[in-house]
């Protein structure tokens, strides 16, 4: 495990991001300041690619950097991109399935992709707004850049669990600020990051499945953040979408062991 590359890209995502994010947490500080520019906080996501960027160039090279950027946009093989893409709605309708056995209703799924925050952008630009600003902005870091790294030296369970842990701090600012965080208690960070947990073995899953794509891992983020913070008409929909992926989760485990977490051998450096 290439420790000291590692230790340098998690201080340099954390650092650009939250630097970005600061207009919106310094004030929970005391600080007096509004955010710069449009969509700053989703500019902030773009803290973990640009530190892979960064800290690829330092530590590899011109070279290693084309790989990186070559895993960006890899799309074959295209089983995976449609897995990508076809798995997050897969998964709002088994929460659905699971609220219709629950409550007794199924969820309105008239507005999906549709954001009470981002109205303007409709359904369409909202998945954009996901997918290019969480979905590459994250994915080229946390999987393309780090998750390789750890399963050099950790299994693909552990090396998830590791980048599992990184990656929910990276988050720490949001809860000064955001509203669906602000309000959590001990017990709603506790679910959260169980289910940045799971969310994890199935990215693990999609990267080393894919042979390392990022693309495919940016579509799924993209469009999983979509499948969460969509309108459905029943407040308990992401519990129950959250259910789904758990479920899902524990079935590759089982199905695919935690050497790998992938039908073939696990991604220890990028081609």
């Amino acid at each position: 495990m290439k420790t000291k590359e590692l230790a340098v890209y998690f201080l340099l995502a954390y650092l650009i991001s939250w630097v970005i994010w600061s207009p919106y947490w310094l004030p929970s500080f005391g600080f007096n300041t509004h955010p710069i520019l449009p969509y700053q906080h989703g500019i902030g996501g773009f803290g973990p690619m640009l530190s892979a960027f960064i800290t690829t160039a330092i530590f590899g090279g011109r070279a290693d950097v084309r790989k990186l950027w070559r895993s960006l946009t890899a799309w074959r093989p295209l089983s995976w991109l449609l897995i990508a893409i076809l798995t997050p709605p897969a998964l709002a309708l088994l929460g659905g399935l699971v609220a219709w056995i629950n409550d007794g209703q199924f969820p309105d799924f008239s507005r999906f992709g549709y954001s009470d925050e981002f109205p303007e952008l409709g359904a369409a630009g909202f998945l954009v707004y996901n997918a290019v600003f969480f979905g590459f902005g994250e994915e080229t870091g946390w999987r393309g850049f780090a998750l390789p790294r750890l399963q050099g030296r950790y299994n693909a369970l552990v090396s998830t669990i590791i980048l599992s842990v990184f990656w929910a701090g990276w988050h720490i600012p949001i809860f000064t600020y955001r509203p669906g965080y602000v309000s959590m208690d001990f017990g709603g960070v506790a679910g959260w990051y169980f289910s940045i947990l799971t969310g994890a073995v199935l990215l693990t899953w999609l990267f080393n499945g894919s042979r390392g794509s990022i693309l495919a891992c940016a579509l799924f983020h993209g469009l999983i953040d979509v499948v969460f913070m969509s309108e459905y008409g029943n407040p308990g929909m992401m519990q129950y979408i959250g259910i789904a992926v758990t479920i899902l989760g524990i079935a590759l485990l089982f199905v695919f062991g935690r050497r790998n977490l992938a039908k073939g051998e696990r991604v220890k450096a990028l081609d």
